[in-house]
C-alpha cells in the first residue's frame, strides 16, 4: 500500500458507510500508514500518545483483531483513498459503554471527513451494538475536535486536569460524551441511509 492511495490492483471492500466516506476493517498492512499519521506533530500533540515502532504498532493491530474490546477502520473515500482510522475502543458491553478514536490524515483535515467519519462510528455504536454511552477525550484546546465532537451531539462531562504529559508541559483533558437516547434525537440521515 502506498503512502495515500490504496494499491489499484487491491480493492478495499467497504464494511460501513458514511455521507462521504467508507470503513474498511484495519489490516496489518496498514501499520505504515497509520504510523505516519500518527508521526504527525498536530497528531501527537492532541493525542498526547508518542508514536511507537512500526514493529509493536504492526504487532498491535493484529492483537486487535483478537480483541472483541474494540473495531478498528480505516477511513477511505470512495474512491479509494485512506483519509484516517476511527475506532470503538474500551467497548464493556454488559455496560453499554465505549470510547471513540478518530485520526485524520495531516492532508485531509479540514475537509469534513472527521465529522462525517464520527456520525458513521456513532450510527455503528448505537445503530448496531447494544452501546448506551460513548465517551471522547481530547486535550482542551484542541479546537477542531471540540468543534467536530459538539457537532456530533456529543456533550462536554469535565476536565482531567493536567492528566497528560507532552513536550514538557502537562495538559488537561476534555471528557465528553455521547448517550443513546442523545443519538436518536438527532435529526440527520443514518448509515444505512446511504446505501
Amino acid at each position: 500500500m502506498s503512502e495515500d492511495t490504496a494499491e489499484p490492483d487491491t480493492v478495499r471492500e467497504p464494511c460501513w458507510r458514511g455521507r462521504t466516506i467508507r470503513f474498511t476493517p484495519v489490516e496489518t498492512d496498514d501499520a505504515e500508514l497509520i504510523q505516519r499519521w500518527r508521526f504527525d506533530p498536530v497528531t501527537a500533540h492532541e493525542t498526547g500518545v508518542w508514536p511507537a515502532s512500526l514493529y509493536e504498532l504492526r504487532e498491535r493491530i493484529e492483537r486487535h483483531h483478537d480483541d472483541s474490546s474494540r473495531d478498528d477502520f480505516l477511513v477511505l473515500l470512495p474512491d479509494g483513498t485512506p483519509v484516517g482510522h476511527a475506532a470503538l475502543i474500551d467497548q464493556q458491553l454488559a455496560e453499554g459503554s465505549a470510547q471513540a478514536y478518530l485520526v485524520l490524515a495531516p492532508e485531509h483535515r479540514g475537509e469534513g471527513h472527521g465529522a462525517d467519519a464520527l456520525d458513521a462510528l456513532m450510527d455503528l455504536a448505537f445503530g448496531e451494538l447494544p452501546l448506551q454511552r460513548v465517551e471522547a477525550h481530547t486535550h482542551t484546546g484542541n479546537a477542531p475536535a471540540l468543534r467536530v465532537l459538539a457537532g456530533a451531539g456529543f456533550v462536554h462531562e469535565g476536565v482531567r486536569r493536567s492528566a497528560c504529559l507532552h513536550r514538557g508541559r502537562r495538559h488537561d483533558i476534555s471528557l465528553l460524551s455521547l448517550l443513546r437516547p442523545e443519538w436518536e434525537a438527532r435529526d440527520r440521515p443514518r448509515s444505512w441511509d446511504h446505501v
